[in-house]
Order: C-alpha cells, then sequence, then structure tokens
C-alpha cells in the first residue's frame, strides 16, 4: 500500500529511558510555517500534554508547544523531546548544540552521551500567602509555600504525602491559573526530591514529568540542601527523573541545566 504524503510526526517519551514512562511528547518538524490554529488542532488530536512544531532556520530551529487547549510559554520535556528526534533522525549533528528560539528566548540542548542537557532559565520563588483555596483544593497543609512564572510551590512533610495525594482538580483550576507543584525530600537514597505537577487550568490534570517545573524545584532544594546539582523524581503514575544543575562549568547566572533521556515510541504521519 502507498503511503500518503502528509506531515511526519513522532511521539517520544522523555525524561525517561523506558518506553511507556516518563513523559509523552509529540513532535513536528515542519516543512513551512503553519497557522496557530492548525498547530491547536494538531496538539488536540493527540490530547498528549505537549505538542512541540519545529520550524528549521538558519541559527537553528522556531519552537513552539500546545496543550490540547493552548499555547504555553515553556516547556521542558518537549523540549528535551525535540532535541532527541532531532538527533536521531539525523536533522541536527550529533556533536553540536541546538538552539531553540522560544517565547522564553534562546534555549539550548547538547547531547552528553545517553542524556541530553538543557540550557533553560532558572526560575527564583516569592514566599508568600497564596490563595487559602489552593490549599483547600489540594486538601493537605504545606511546610512552605510560594509562586514562580510557572506554579505555585509547596513543600509538603513527606515523600508519603506527595504521593498519596488527591487534589480536586475543578477547585484548582477555579483558584488559579497558574499550575501547582508540591515537593518534599526524598526518602530513596538515588534522589533528592520527589515532586508531582498539577495543572488543570492549562488542560492538565496532572503531567507526568514537567520539566519547566525544575526550573524552580531545581534551585529551591538546590539551595536548601546547599548542593550546585540536585536529581528528582516526579512520582506520577508514570513517573521520570530529571536532573538539575544550578552552578558550576557551563551555567550562566540565571540559567541552569536540565538533563534528561527520552526514547522514541511512535511514527507517523498527518493526513
Amino acid at each position: 500500500m502507498t503511503q500518503p504524503a502528509g506531515q511526519p510526526i513522532v511521539q517520544v517519551d522523555a525524561f525517561t529511558s523506558e518506553p511507556f514512562r516518563g513523559n509523552p511528547a509529540a513532535v513536528c518538524l515542519l516543512a513551512a510555517p503553519r497557522d496557530a490554529g492548525w498547530l491547536q488542532a494538531v496538539a488536540r488530536e493527540m490530547n498528549l500534554s505537549e505538542t512541540a512544531f519545529l520550524l528549521r532556520r538558519a541559527d537553528g530551529f522556531d519552537l513552539r508547544w500546545f496543550t490540547p487547549t493552548i499555547e504555553v510559554p515553556l516547556c521542558g520535556h518537549a523540549t528535551l523531546a525535540s532535541a532527541h528526534a532531532l538527533f536521531e533522525q539525523g536533522a541536527q549533528p550529533p556533536h553540536t548544540a541546538v538552539q531553540f528560539h522560544t517565547r522564553s528566548g534562546v534555549l539550548q540542548a547538547r547531547r552528553e552521551g545517553d542524556w541530553i542537557a538543557l540550557d533553560f532559565p532558572a526560575h527564583s520563588l516569592e514566599r508568600g500567602a497564596e490563595p487559602a483555596e489552593l490549599l483547600a483544593a489540594l486538601g493537605t497543609p504545606a511546610v512552605w509555600k510560594g509562586s514562580s512564572p510557572i506554579c505555585h510551590l509547596f513543600e509538603l512533610e513527606s515523600e508519603a504525602a506527595v504521593r498519596t495525594l488527591t487534589p480536586d482538580f475543578r477547585r484548582l483550576a477555579q483558584a488559579s491559573p497558574l499550575a501547582v507543584a508540591i515537593t518534599s525530600r526524598a526518602t530513596a537514597p538515588a534522589f533528592d526530591f520527589v515532586s508531582r505537577f498539577f495543572a488543570p487550568a492549562s488542560g492538565i490534570d496532572e503531567d507526568p514529568v514537567t520539566g519547566a517545573a525544575h526550573c524552580c524545584l531545581g534551585p529551591y532544594w538546590a539551595a536548601k540542601l546547599g548542593k550546585p546539582e540536585v536529581v528528582g523524581y516526579q512520582a506520577s503514575a508514570r513517573g521520570g527523573v530529571v536532573r538539575v544543575r544550578v552552578a558550576g562549568s557551563g551555567v550562566a547566572p540565571g540559567r541552569l541545566e536540565l538533563r534528561g533521556q527520552a526514547v522514541t515510541v511512535m511514527h507517523g504521519t498527518l493526513v
């Protein structure tokens, strides 16, 4: 049977080395610009937490991210998935960094063996009195609370409290347009902290593994633990590992490095 011509698309599981774990993202390398309505329709059709769209330019790629309902300003796992797809397909030389032009500025990705390192902005947290409705919707007390440009952050008393939490997603969406991250110290020695991430206002009740959330989680735990590099485990049903380096060689002021693995699970064509 002859395959009809169309738009290639791949699905990549990010922040994992195992298929069907981590966070799935669809990646489209476009041959020509497409309007936002078409991009949103494709993301809605894919029905994943994020679909990434790449368009080659002289100095890298334009990169946009869409949930099934909105375009978002920053996404870590779909950036990791995009870099993985470009390296795997030979669209980017394996030993050179790829440059992405995005709504959050220029981001870079480079291969380090089986891992991909992402140059991302570091987000500071403003400690404050978060809306009482948020804690009511979460249904748990917090030992620390604050906000970043990406999300509200709540540190809970234990890993068990993070893992067993069952939020009221409808109330969360009504309480704030921002997403909510919860976190605690990890009990397993392989990890420094655990987290979960909820974004019902953006059409995602729980995101499996959220790179962008680690733009504030990483600095928060690095400062708290006195370490330049920390390892987080996002304790969703799928689970995933994010390494964060906040200081050291190659990390510029106001930036950090997210590192993760990825695996392609599907190739397809939009007809």
